[in-house]
């Protein structure tokens, strides 16, 4: 993957539009939080966050030095084994860079340990629909043309596992939400030619022995124009991104309510009679 992102260097700027709208969302939700960070880590989106923070006076006042550790940036960090002490940062942001590790629950256990207490991680990566088209068309293309195939495009957390590691992490406060984003190209062509600029093609270990030929290449982009074609010829490429928040633990945050320690009740809030789980409605005399 680290090679896909230096090859892919010079050009990403070209075909950085997702990365772009990220970064702008991620400088929305901060907007959001009233709050100073004087020491924050970007991991991934080639700067592209910054900059964004950069054109936002009021967020860029509340957040301090921004240390960019990205392939594209010329500073290569593993987010597996990030260099950092324990409570070194109080904004980990990361733009698209999460997806490609190898060891997720891994990398997000790294965050947190270098976040300082209440200090805050904000990730998006891509999730589990994306590029759905462009895995059906190989897949379709592949069976047909030599009985068997591989997976080539590489595989992406869901939601559900994405909010499941926040904690397993020991993230305090998590959340993580969804954005399907759907891209239309003239070509599917002009897809894999944007992932290349984007240093995003598959870089799988356990993949098909057998190289992608032009065949099958080619029969796969028939399947594409056959099956995700719009009615002006244009066809569609979705890129699902998931969004998650999670806070590094501190006594000043809010604390869930302990069981039974509720001092009014639901019945009396909705204005109607309380009744037992053993009884069914309509059975008082």
């Amino acid at each position: 993957m680290r090679q896909r992102k230096l090859r892919a260097a010079p050009n990403f700027r070209k075909a950085a539009f997702l990365h772009r709208r990220v970064a702008a969302d991620l400088a929305d939700r901060l907007e959001a939080i009233p709050r100073p960070f004087p020491q924050a880590l970007a991991l991934g989106g080639g700067g592209v966050f910054s900059e964004d923070v950069r054109d936002r006076p009021e967020l860029s006042a509340r957040i301090g030095e921004i240390v960019e550790a990205d392939v594209a940036s010329g500073i290569q960090i593993d987010p597996e084994q990030l260099p950092f002490a324990a409570e070194s940062f109080d904004l980990i942001v990361s733009p698209l860079a999460l997806h490609t590790v190898n060891d997720l629950p891994g990398a997000l256990i790294q965050i947190r340990r270098a976040l300082r207490p209440d200090g805050l991680m904000l990730a998006a990566l891509f999730g589990g629909e994306t590029l759905k088209e462009l895995r059906l068309s190989l897949l379709e293309a592949e069976s047909e043309l030599t009985g068997g195939a591989g997976p080539r495009v590489a595989p992406f957390a869901d939601l559900q596992d994405v909010a499941v590691l926040l904690q397993r992490a020991g993230f305090a406060l998590p959340a993580a939400d969804r954005d399907t984003i759907i891209v239309r190209y003239a070509e599917p062509m002009r897809l894999l030619a944007d992932l290349r600029a984007m240093g995003e093609t598959a870089a799988l270990r356990e993949r098909s022995p057998r190289a992608l030929s032009r065949r099958v290449l080619a029969r796969a982009f028939d399947i594409y124009r056959e099956r995700f074609r719009d009615p002006d010829g244009r066809v569609r490429a979705t890129f699902e991104i998931l969004t998650a928040a999670g806070w590094a633990p501190h006594e000043s945050q809010q604390k869930p309510l302990k069981p039974g320690s509720a001092r009014t009740r639901l019945a009396d809030a909705l204005k109607t009679e309380e009744q037992s789980a053993g009884e069914r409605a309509g059975d008082h005399d």
